[in-house]
């Protein structure tokens, strides 16, 4: 079996989605977390491939960029789509994350740049919240058509982990409310409660995002 290593700040953050895809499987992996403000990351940044973190390292191999990582993971564990037409809807949701995650991350780099609240108030109300109800709109579609209650096929997927880790952000954030979403609220209790990942739910580190 190859040795892993998946190396990101002590957060869930853009990693979590992989750490949970190595949990889902069952397969041993190095959980490097690097601490905020210690100095690491300053020293180790040059070293990697594009001066971000995370970077999955597959027998001395690495893998920059969160969602290249978690595909790649999904793939060799089953979880990317059981075919060409899944896999394919399955990059589609994931990259429809990375756009409203694009727009929603103005609103973190606005409050931990400590920007006036006027300026916050501009972001999420021009920018976050429009973005959000595209991006719900399209998710609930998706679901209202898939039976299985997983965005894709009849089983779960990279795609449902990325997208349920986000909720879970938006609603750490106060832009998720599960009464008002219920098919969204049942994704990620559906995600959350596989059986090979409570173990790890219930002990991993709490974070904002």
């Amino acid at each position: 079996m190859p040795s892993y290593k998946l190396t990101y700040f002590d957060v869930r953050g853009l990693a979590e989605p992989s750490r949970l895809l190595f949990h889902l499987a069952g397969v041993p992996f190095e959980d490097n977390r690097i601490v905020f403000g210690d100095g690491t990351w300053e020293r180790m940044k040059n070293s990697t491939p594009f001066g971000q973190m995370p970077v999955l390292n597959v027998d001395g191999f690495e893998i920059p960029q969160s969602m290249a990582i978690a595909r790649f993971l999904a793939k060799k564990f089953g979880f990317a789509g059981k075919t060409p037409e899944e896999q394919a809807w399955v990059d589609a949701i994931v990259d429809q994350f990375k756009d409203f995650f694009g727009q929603f991350r103005q609103l973190i780099i606005a409050q931990r740049g400590g920007k006036s609240a006027d300026e916050i108030e501009k972001i999420t109300s021009e920018v976050v919240n429009p973005a959000r109800e595209t991006y719900f709109k399209a998710l609930n579609k998706i679901l209202e058509k898939n039976k299985s209650g997983f965005l894709v096929g009849d089983g779960i997927t990279f795609a449902d982990l990325v997208i349920a880790e986000n909720l879970l952000s938006l609603k750490n954030f106060g832009f998720f409310d599960e009464s008002k979403e219920p098919k969204l609220a049942a994704l990620k209790k559906k995600v959350f409660n596989q059986p090979s990942l409570k173990e790890y739910l219930a002990s991993r580190k709490e974070s904002q995002i």
